[in-house]
C-alpha cells in the first residue's frame, strides 16, 4: 500500500512539475529514480544539484525536491546525473550530515530552451536549461541573483544520412548554399550542383522552442527564414534519427547527437561549412562558427543542498557524464 501511495503522489508531482515546464504532447519526459529497485515504486523521481555559488545558510530555505526544465540537448546529462547522485546518496542527510533526513528528488523535463527561461524567470521551475545563449533581456528578467552555469559546448553539425547517394561528393558547403538549401530555394540536390543525383532535398530541423533552431538562424540564416516544408524534430535525438533515416534528409545535427548517432556505426556524415568541419579543436578555438553553450540557469539564491549537487554536476563523475553524451566539457575534471 505504501508502495502504491508513493507512486501516485510522485506521479502526481511529476505532472504538476511538466505543467510548470510547459511539456507539450510529442516532447517527453523522465525522471531518474532514487535507486534501481526502487524505480517505480519513486515514480521516476530524478537528482539535480547545484554549481559553486552563493548557498543560502538558512535551514528554512531546504527543499527535497529540485527541477530543471528545458533543453532536449541538456537533458540527457543532467538527467543521468541525477540518477547516479541520488543512488548514491538517496537521502539529503547522507550529503551533508546538516541537511534533513528526506529523500532526494531531482526532476529533469525537457521542453526547449525558451520554455526552460521561462520556466525559472516565473519561478516554476529551480532552474531553466538552455542550448544557446541566454539574452540580455532573460539576465535582466531573472533578476539580481541571476548564475548561469556552462556545463557543455556543443556544435550544429550541418549532417546527411550515411545512405544518401550524394554522401561521398557532399563535402563542404558555404553559407550561402546552405541558405538556400534550407530556404527552400534549392529543392532538389542537382540544384546544389549538377554533379548530385536529381532526388528532392528533405530539410530537417528543431521545432521553434529549440534553441537550436536560433543558433542556426543566426549563424547561417540571418534574414533568410527557414521553408515551412522543414519537418520539426521535438528533440536533438529525434532530429538526428529522422535524418539518419531518410537517404535525401539533411539537417543541424548537435555534435553531442551526432556523436552518439554514430557511436556503433556511421549513420550520418559531417559536411563541412565554409571550409571548416565541425570538430572539437574548430568548435574550441571558435573557427566553427555554428556553435553553442549548454547551460543552466537560475534568478533565485541557490541553497545548500542545490549547491551540493551543482558541485557534484562539475565533479569527475559530471566530467565524464558529458563526455559520454558526445558534448565538450566547458570545465576540467
Amino acid at each position: 500500500m505504501k508502495k502504491q501511495l508513493s507512486l501516485l503522489l510522485g506521479g502526481l508531482l511529476l505532472a504538476s512539475s511538466l505543467v510548470a515546464c510547459g511539456a507539450k504532447g510529442s516532447t517527453a519526459s523522465t525522471t531518474a529514480a532514487a535507486s534501481d529497485k526502487e524505480t517505480a515504486a519513486e515514480s521516476n523521481t530524478a537528482k539535480e544539484g547545484e554549481s559553486k555559488a552563493e548557498a543560502s545558510s538558512d535551514s528554512s530555505d531546504f527543499k527535497a525536491q529540485i527541477l530543471f526544465c528545458g533543453s532536449t540537448s541538456l537533458y540527457p546529462i543532467m538527467s543521468s546525473l541525477a540518477s547516479s547522485f541520488t543512488e548514491k546518496y538517496e537521502t539529503w542527510d547522507k550529503v551533508d550530515a546538516s541537511f534533513p533526513k528526506e529523500n532526494i528528488s531531482i526532476y529533469v523535463a525537457p521542453g526547449g530552451s525558451g520554455v526552460g527561461v521561462k520556466a525559472a524567470v516565473d519561478g516554476t521551475a529551480d532552474f531553466g536549461m538552455l542550448a544557446r545563449d541566454i539574452k540580455d533581456k532573460e539576465v535582466e528578467s531573472l533578476g539580481k541573483d541571476y548564475k548561469s552555469f556552462e556545463v557543455a559546448k556543443d556544435a550544429l553539425t550541418v549532417s546527411v544520412s550515411s545512405k544518401n547517394p550524394n554522401a561521398d561528393k557532399l563535402e563542404n558547403l558555404d553559407t550561402e548554399t546552405l541558405q538556400k538549401i534550407f530556404d527552400g530555394e534549392y529543392t532538389k540536390w542537382s540544384q546544389v550542383d549538377s554533379s548530385l543525383s536529381d532526388d528532392e532535398i528533405h530539410v530537417y530541423i528543431r521545432d521553434l522552442s529549440g534553441g537550436a533552431y536560433e543558433v542556426f538562424q543566426k549563424a547561417v540564416m540571418g534574414d533568410k527564414e527557414i521553408t515551412p516544408s522543414a519537418t520539426q524534430s521535438a528533440s536533438m535525438t529525434e532530429l538526428a534519427t529522422n535524418v539518419a533515416n531518410d537517404p535525401n534528409g539533411i539537417g543541424y545535427v548537435g555534435f553531442g547527437a551526432f556523436n552518439k548517432a554514430n557511436k556503433e556505426s556511421t549513420v550520418l556524415k559531417e559536411i563541412k561549412v565554409d571550409g571548416v568541419e565541425a570538430s572539437e579543436e574548430k568548435i574550441l578555438s571558435g573557427d566553427y562558427k555554428i556553435q553553442r553553450p549548454v547551460m543552466f540557469v537560475t534568478g533565485k539564491k541557490i541553497t545548500k543542498n542545490e549547491q551540493a549537487f551543482i558541485d557534484y554536476v562539475f565533479s569527475e563523475t559530471g566530467y565524464d557524464a558529458v563526455v559520454a553524451n558526445g558534448y565538450i566539457p566547458a570545465f576540467t575534471k
